[in-house]
């Protein structure tokens, strides 16, 4: 069937691949793709045609966030939230609330377990310590608490002992605290790829129409259970007829981890190509490498100590990023290279030069001037999340002090030549890329003064690193409708866009408009 969008405004038409068109226009579906945007009222109905009527909407390609932890994104909603905890005593009377409250309900956990997980603490600058004995006293229940970088976590004795044992400390960062979360599935699969439904429904309702999955793990028997029980939709071109609401809503690229590297390259999997039966939705993304820490940890390596006297931490030696980066490429696989500080992003750029091959860099949150270059010279793209700095400011305004001119540097990088790809690294912030489109836009939130406000870059800018494809005919039928313009909205007014209807080839996924 014909679908027809009719009476719309395409929103960053220079930006997107459209010409010859002003004023309202009508956008024509076939087949799940893009085949006439003309001025609206000419289009001939051949055959069987649906009309959604735009009423003067703004029309955009989809957008996507483009480094999640879909799975622990799904899970959060149900964890309790300690992020607004000032101190470690406040935290853990967080918990002891949360475990009287289930107590006096007669449950264990949100799923029947009886570990207490909770998510969001920042603890850079609490003025106490996060102990073992702070969290025991407040229940005899296994309790992990996350951190917001996802780097470290905080567990009470019963916890430890369960999780890990052996060891004396209260706080596990980097892997030893990657081991414990990355087992805090607080449910059956089933329980969790409802879970992982309502995720992608919430997604759609911002105009989300891809994600690239960095989740922990194996992902590929993940994503195919997933889009099984959706039926592996896509394509079919069905306007509002065909179905919505599971995980097969949102097209995924899921990366790959170093401890299933091996399996990867076995498989034949290559970054880009479709998994067979998903209906064209999943496809490999990159090969994920963590080369380094985060800045509320006091891990990301920099070149400059913090005030412990520190560098962060370096998980690989370079000759070791460049031997996993060579065999992911030798074997199909994009790289995309974690690194948070300065010297973990030039010993990143020093492998791309390396190895002679382009990919990613994920998060690239502080960059020596010299290196901005580097990223559009090797074809590396910078994958920031710009609701980070808005979270990280007063942290990285006393950890990297006096360096923060070159921390999130966007409008640098982006006049340099580099590709911006933004992304939220859910559950560390919320899946939504108008808070990233806010936040690069502008630098602030909350009412605050702009942070480094030089850094800030324009709102076309912004949008195309939160989308994929363009406006242009063929192009898959992926699009969200807006109720505002975005060229003309203050931060605020994009950090709460509202989106109308968002557009999965074809097959509506969010309808906001009757």
């Amino acid at each position: 069937m014909t679908v027809v969008l009719a009476g719309g405004r395409i929103a960053a038409v220079s930006a997107f691949g459209v010409s010859g068109v002003d004023g309202l226009v009508d956008v024509v579906l076939d087949e799940g793709r893009i085949s006439a945007v003309q001025p609206a009222g000419t289009a001939t109905d051949v055959g069987p045609v649906e009309r959604i009527p735009l009423d003067g909407r703004w029309v955009v390609p989809g957008l996507w966030d483009q480094h999640v932890h879909f799975t622990q994104w799904a899970q959060t909603a149900r964890r309790l939230d300690v992020s607004r905890a000032a101190s470690a005593a406040e935290a853990a009377a967080l918990v002891r609330e949360r475990a009287v409250q289930e107590r006096a309900a007669g449950a264990s956990g949100a799923s029947g377990d009886d570990v207490l997980v909770g998510f969001g603490f920042h603890d850079a600058l609490w003025p106490d310590e996060p102990t073992r004995s702070l969290l025991d006293a407040a229940t005899d229940r296994p309790v992990v608490l996350i951190a917001g970088d996802l780097h470290c976590s905080w567990l009470n004795s019963a916890a430890a002992r369960r999780f890990a044992p052996g060891t004396t400390d209260a706080v596990l960062r980097e892997d030893a605290s990657f081991a414990v979360t990355s087992v805090l599935t607080a449910a059956d699969d089933a329980t969790l790829d409802r879970w992982a439904a309502d995720a992608a429904r919430a997604a759609a309702t911002r105009g989300v129409v891809g994600i690239v999955d960095l989740e922990y793990g194996w992902n590929l028997d993940v994503w195919m259970r997933r889009m099984g029980a959706g039926g592996g939709r896509g394509g079919d071109g069905v306007g509002r007829n065909g179905g919505e609401g599971d995980a097969a809503g949102l097209r995924v690229e899921f990366g790959i981890y170093g401890e299933h590297l091996d399996r990867a390259a076995g498989l034949g999997l290559r970054t880009g190509a479709a998994i067979p039966g998903t209906g064209g939705l999943l496809t490999v993304g990159p090969f994920k490498v963590i080369s380094d820490g985060s800045l509320n940890t006091r891990t990301a390596l920099c070149s400059h100590a913090y005030p412990d006297g520190g560098h962060g931490v370096a998980n690989l030696a370079p000759a070791e990023l460049v031997e996993r980066m060579r065999f992911a490429v030798d074997h199909g696989l994009e790289p995309a290279v974690h690194a948070i500080g300065d010297e973990a992003n030039r010993r990143a750029l020093d492998a791309f030069a390396s190895i002679g091959a382009g990919g990613r860099i994920e998060h690239a949150q502080l960059i020596d001037p010299a290196d901005v270059p580097r990223f559009a010279r090797l074809g590396v793209t910078a994958s920031v999340q710009p609701e980070h700095a808005m979270d990280d400011r007063d942290v990285a305004d006393r950890l990297w002090q006096g360096r923060t001119d070159r921390a999130f540097p966007l409008a640098d990088l982006h006049a340099a030549g580099a590709r911006l790809a933004f992304g939220s690294d859910a559950p560390v912030a919320p899946l939504d890329p108008w808070a990233a489109i806010a936040s690069a836009v502008g630098r602030t939130r909350d009412g605050r003064e702009p942070w480094h406000p030089e850094q800030t870059i324009p709102a076309d800018v912004a949008l195309r690193a939160s989308t994929r494809s363009t406006l242009s005919l063929g192009q898959p039928a992926d699009l969200a409708v807006l109720d505002r313009d975005p060229l003309a909205a203050s931060p605020d007014e994009l950090r709460t866009m509202p989106v109308a209807a968002t557009l999965l080839a074809g097959r509506v996924t969010h309808d906001a408009l009757r």
